[in-house]
């Protein structure tokens, strides 16, 4: 409980640096593969929900398209050498409405994906690099949101209760 209340007030004494430090990191943690579960609790615990989700939608769907891009200038053909050829028969019908279909697949959380995998997937379907931004940028906002208001949940719930306890 104290570290919580020294982050936050550290937070509230120093609210541009601190914003600036976590956006960058969170667009870094994307970018080297991390996953955005922790991070989204993190920011919902230290930002609240609204603001939380706020900043980790923008620097998600940053750090996102960034991947996206250096995977498929440097990396395309890795990736599409290294998968089925089942997938040939998904790449024509997911060129007829890119935008939509990779919506989609965002707002229902990938089918089960990997964050770092859902990143690097529409490389094989060479989407455009602005499609893929505004399709992240949409189709994460939910998952985000509930992610950032768990973590404002256990906030107020460690400030409520003076200990916790299993008992």
């Amino acid at each position: 409980k104290e570290k919580g209340e020294l982050l936050l007030n550290f937070k509230d004494n120093n609210l541009i640096w601190f914003v600036t430090v976590f956006f960058i990191l969170s667009i870094l943690w994307i970018l080297f593969l991390g996953f955005g579960s922790p991070v989204c609790i993190l920011a919902g615990f230290i930002f609240g929900k609204w603001y939380g989700t706020l900043v980790t939608l923008i620097s998600f769907s940053i750090g996102s398209t960034l991947l996206y891009f250096v995977v498929g200038y440097y990396f395309k053909n890795f990736v599409e050498q290294n998968l089925p050829n089942k997938i040939n028969r998904y790449i024509d019908f997911f060129k007829k409405n890119a935008f939509f279909y990779f919506t989609i697949f965002r707002l229902t959380g990938g089918g089960g994906i990997p964050f770092p995998i859902q990143n690097i997937l529409p490389v094989v379907f060479n989407m455009k690099v602005k499609e893929y931004f505004y399709s992240t940028l949409i189709g994460l906002t939910p998952a985000l949101f509930i992610m950032n208001a768990l973590g404002s949940g256990i906030k107020s719930l460690i400030s409520k209760n003076e200990i916790l306890s299993y008992k």
